[in-house]
């Protein structure tokens, strides 16, 4: 099972960097998790897109649409998605109504310094994957709250319980992709 994952900060030492990683160290063995990076994508802008897909929004495009699921991990800025994340989404969400999101399996995670975890964006995220009619794995969900004191001055996840939840989710969302994908409604 491919996933592609992708980390909605653009700061090497970000702990949702740190948690997308965590999931490839704790993934089933029948599932690879390949991070994409989205720092290169442009401003979504309609006259950008008039002139043609952006290579770096191409290649994006390519590798999700070459993916059984999606999984984000997404940080928390001003009680909600990063500009950055939702930028993203914006260009995958074209054209609409036959995007690379359209019946993709998708998962969210999210870690944060604070005690609610990502629970604000992770809601704002859902609801722009749900327009694009992505299905969103309603449950478990993933809020690493106090992330400083689950992760060590390597950005290695250490707290045990949050791994094993991890670990859990994952097998979940391995299930979610087998019930969701193109594969169960015969697409």
């Amino acid at each position: 099972m491919r996933i592609a994952g992708i980390a909605g900060s653009l700061r090497q030492g970000s702990f949702n960097r740190a948690l997308l990683a965590a999931t490839r160290e704790l993934k089933p063995e029948h599932m690879t998790i390949e991070v994409l990076e989205i720092g290169d994508v442009p401003f979504f802008n309609a006259d950008v897109e008039a002139q043609g897909t952006p290579e770096p929004v191409a290649r994006l495009r390519e590798a999700i649409a070459a993916a059984d699921g999606l999984l984000i991990a997404t940080p928390e800025y001003n009680a909600s998605v990063p500009g950055v994340l939702k930028n993203a989404i914006d260009w995958l969400s074209r054209p609409p109504g036959k995007s690379v999101l359209v019946g993709k399996p998708t998962a969210l995670v999210g870690a944060s310094t604070g005690t609610l975890g990502t629970a604000r964006a992770q809601a704002h995220l859902r609801a722009a994957l749900e327009h694009n009619a992505a299905p969103v794995m309603p449950y478990p969900q993933v809020f690493v709250a106090q992330a400083p004191s689950r992760f060590d001055e390597q950005a290695k996840l250490t707290d045990e319980k949050t791994r094993a939840f991890i670990g859990k989710f994952l097998e979940a969302f391995s299930d979610w992709v087998r019930r969701n994908g193109p594969q169960a409604a015969g697409r």
